[in-house]
């Protein structure tokens, strides 16, 4: 069963390596911020794609304080070589913080079973999952989600 709207964000234990920073760095920057989690993976053309989109939106928002971090979930053998993810990294301007899941233990604390990649987690300032969507259609859903979570922010604030 996928998370739910208001799950809290599960910890990040069982990453086999970190570029970018750490998960002691994530939860530092996290606390009290929106957090968007996006799973992606060398192997997938989807991914390579909607970046792009993604990256406009980290920086739109990441200037509104929203942090982000990427999970590299290898989908095959050849996903799990550091230096092509490291080279994917570069190419597709991934700045944030990466976790490597390599024995997919963020993919089962996230309930992402069917091991979508791309997938979107957004969880508010208290750490609830606010959205999740996945696939060629989720940048646009998680648009949506971002759009109303800053303006509520903008009216509370």
């Amino acid at each position: 069963m996928p998370m739910r709207i208001g799950d809290a964000m599960p910890p990040l234990d069982g990453a086999t390596t970190w570029f970018n920073g750490s998960q002691e760095d994530v939860f530092e920057h996290a606390k009290g911020k929106p957090v968007l989690v996006h799973f992606w993976a060398v192997s997938c053309g989807i991914c390579k794609e909607k970046m792009p989109a993604l990256n406009e939106l980290k920086k739109k928002y990441g200037a509104l304080g929203m942090q982000t971090i990427a999970v590299h979930m290898p989908r095959y053998e050849a996903d799990t070589d550091l230096d092509t993810v490291n080279e994917a990294m570069k190419a597709n301007h991934i700045e944030e913080t990466v976790a490597i899941d390599s024995l997919h233990k963020l993919k089962d604390a996230f309930q992402n079973e069917q091991g979508w990649v791309p997938v979107y987690y957004l969880f508010d300032s208290e750490g609830k999952l606010k959205t999740r969507a996945a696939g060629e259609f989720g940048i646009g859903v998680l648009t949506t989600a971002l759009d109303k979570m800053f303006a509520a922010q903008a009216v509370g604030a």
